[in-house]
């Protein structure tokens, strides 16, 4: 059992609904064997009880491996099973046939009721099966009804009455065009839930690029006039030159200093970037997650405590909340930051076992944070956590002097959350 668990905690909610629709439809062939197969022994005799029984496992499993196949089609995987839908097609009917003839001249105390149990049975979940390999609904409505159709054109030449024949297509119309339902909204709920999961995927890609472009328009904004002016007084430093003029070397001069200074300029753009404001982090992890669906409760502020501290504190937010988004599986996610003895503890904790695997110790995401928290001695602790949870617990030691000016007010301003 725990393997199971494990098994199905490890996948992503989109591949847990995929594997329950299989599985309900797989199930779908116990249901027909047990339904239509099972009562025929009650109703006729040993030797057309067999031959029903045998034909409607045969059917029942047919129906499983075309709506596994229906199923790969949905989601892209396979081409459309054609020839299996032909196949099946052609296996339902003479099955529904064979069933009117044993009917006919079958012994049994019931033969007549086993073999239209049969006849009606395999031409409504054949129906059923076949609506999960096509996409449009006036396709699927017109195959229940040429399967109903069918069922009354061939029911009355081999034995039914007109009203019994008419009544039989009426119930193989509706047990089809239930069956039929249930495929199409299972082929649509499974439809939207991934696409919700790669909306999800697109929303935390956009999320870096609209930061990258962000650090692209600060880097143009500031090298771009720098650059500029040094295109034109190299120019004009080639131009005097080639004159023989000394002002070549102060334009050259005031060349080299603005170089320096686009150096410098550039530096501090880099260093802001580097830089992570806990405070904002702390919103914009809450308003991301949000809008993602997640839940996510934030304890805690930042207020008082030193730069340094906030910038690789930061980081740890934003690292995690983007694991939770590009990775997990997450219902919910709990943001905590308070002071304990000298030191800043942030915990992140969530729901959703698949988080675990892409924020594991050896995540590159998470040696990249060790390695910023080693420059202020801060540790880095992540693991699974209960059943179905992941933690990322950051503690960064406060400084002497800092902390006694800070940790009062960090005290004040910053509530716990249990690790």
């Amino acid at each position: 059992m725990s393997g199971a668990a494990g098994w199905w905690r490890g996948k992503t909610t989109p591949a847990k609904v995929e594997a329950y629709t299989r599985w309900s439809f797989h199930f779908f062939v116990v249901i027909e064997i047990a339904l239509i197969g099972l009562p025929v022994f009650a109703q006729a005799g040993p030797g057309v009880a067999g031959w029903l029984m045998a034909m409607v496992v045969v059917h029942a499993l047919l129906c499983g491996l075309t709506a596994s196949r229906a199923l790969d089609w949905t989601r892209g995987r396979r081409a459309q099973p054609v020839r299996l839908l032909w196949v099946l097609a052609a296996a339902t009917y003479a099955v529904a046939v064979v069933a009117l003839v044993l009917r006919k001249h079958g012994s049994g105390p019931d033969v007549d009721a086993a073999g239209s149990s049969v006849f009606t049975g395999v031409l409504a979940f054949g129906a059923g099966t076949m609506a999960l390999a096509v996409r449009n609904r006036k396709r699927v409505l017109s195959l229940v009804a040429g399967f109903a159709c069918g069922a009354g054109l061939v029911s009355f030449p081999l034995g039914y009455p007109g009203a019994t024949a008419l009544f039989t297509a009426f119930v193989v119309f509706l047990g089809g065009a239930f069956l039929a339902l249930s495929a199409f909204f299972s082929v649509w709920l499974l439809d939207a839930v991934y696409e919700l999961d790669e909306a999800r995927e697109t929303r935390a890609r956009l999320a870096v690029a609209e930061e990258r472009l962000r650090f692209g328009r600060d880097l143009h904004d500031v090298l771009g006039r720098n650059l500029a002016v040094i295109a034109l007084k190299s120019e004009l430093a080639v131009q005097l030159a080639r004159r023989e003029r000394p002002e070549a070397v102060e334009q050259m001069i005031e060349v080299q200093r603005i170089a320096q200074e686009s150096q410098r300029e550039v530096r501090d753009v880099v260093r802001g970037y580097r830089d992570a404001d806990l405070g904002a982090e702390l919103i914009g992890a809450k308003g991301v997650l949000a809008a993602a669906g997640i839940s996510c409760e934030v304890t805690g502020a930042a207020d008082g405590l030193p730069a340094e501290v906030q910038s690789a504190l930061g980081w740890v937010v934003r690292e995690a909340a983007t694991n939770v988004l590009r990775h997990g599986d997450a219902g919910r996610c709990a943001v905590g930051l308070q002071v304990r003895e000298g030191y800043v503890v942030l915990t992140v904790e969530n729901d959703g076992a698949v988080a675990s695997g892409s924020g594991g110790g050896g995540g590159s995401g998470l040696a990249g944070l060790r390695e910023r928290l080693a420059g202020v001695d801060g540790t880095l602790e992540a693991g699974p956590v209960g059943t179905d949870g992941f933690r990322v617990v950051a503690s960064v030691p406060l400084s002497g002097g800092t902390a006694a000016d800070t940790g009062t007010t960090a005290d004040t301003n910053v509530s716990g959350v249990t690790s």
